[in-house]
């Protein structure tokens, strides 16, 4: 019986380690693209700059608009957004699993800060885009928080979901990490490699972080499923 038991816990930790790793192979390999000026790279980031940037005559409703789009990626959003969530989590007492949140949600904005020194890529040079901002491009810190915010949300509640409650909240969670993305280079602030590096870095940081504190779906520091707090009574 504890064999069938553990075979779950066992398969998720496999999938989260290879996510884990592939994301962090693809946050590297753009990242060493950004270093070397590789061409195919640098083409395929210009172009798909020049396609998608609103353009420096933008009015200012789409101005506010795509500033509002692109809001769920900064780091008090995703602050704010977890204060309830902790507090919920506080009074169950459920330290383990508060302080994962509050590690990913807060460490991955020095991580990605540390990186984009590493790799000293400059920002678009449209003049109402990425000309208008001093610090650096890649990898995107709107893009790795959003996906941090998102990976942390779909972890947490994972257990105490149904089926299609997973299937929406999965693709719900994916359009809004797309749509962030998409703002930063409509917004001309960054480019595709910056946004996809961002989304890889935020993935693999949370569940390297959720990993550490077994906190992923089976896990000490993971949420009971629903039947098992409805019988409990917690």
């Amino acid at each position: 019986m504890d064999v069938v038991q553990r075979d779950p816990r066992r398969t998720t930790v496999r999938r989260s380690l290879a996510a884990t790793g592939a994301g962090i192979v693809v946050l590297l390999a753009l990242g060493l693209g950004v270093l070397a000026g590789w061409a195919p790279q640098v083409r395929l980031d210009d172009a798909v700059s020049r396609a998608l940037y609103a353009g420096d005559d933008r009015s200012v409703a789409t101005e506010v608009l795509l500033e509002v789009l692109t809001t769920p990626g900064v780091a008090w959003f995703r602050v704010v957004l977890s204060l309830p969530v902790l507090f919920w989590l506080g009074t169950r007492r459920a330290w383990r699993t508060a302080g994962w949140v509050v590690a990913a949600n807060v460490l991955v904005g020095p991580v990605t800060a540390l990186l984009k020194e590493a790799f000293g890529r400059v920002r678009p040079a449209f003049e109402n885009g990425g000309a208008g901002y001093d610090t650096l491009s890649f990898p995107s810190g709107h893009s790795s928080g959003i996906a941090t915010l998102v990976t942390i949300a779909l972890v947490l509640a994972w257990p105490r979901l149904t089926t299609r409650q997973r299937r929406l909240a999965l693709a719900a969670g994916l359009a809004l990490v797309v749509l962030v993305g998409l703002t930063r280079m409509w917004l001309g602030v960054h480019f595709l490699s910056d946004v996809v590096g961002g989304w890889a870095l935020g993935v693999a940081w949370t569940l390297l972080v959720a990993l550490v504190f077994d906190a992923l779906p089976g896990g000490r520091g993971a949420l009971p499923p629903r039947e098992n707090h409805e019988r409990t009574g917690a």
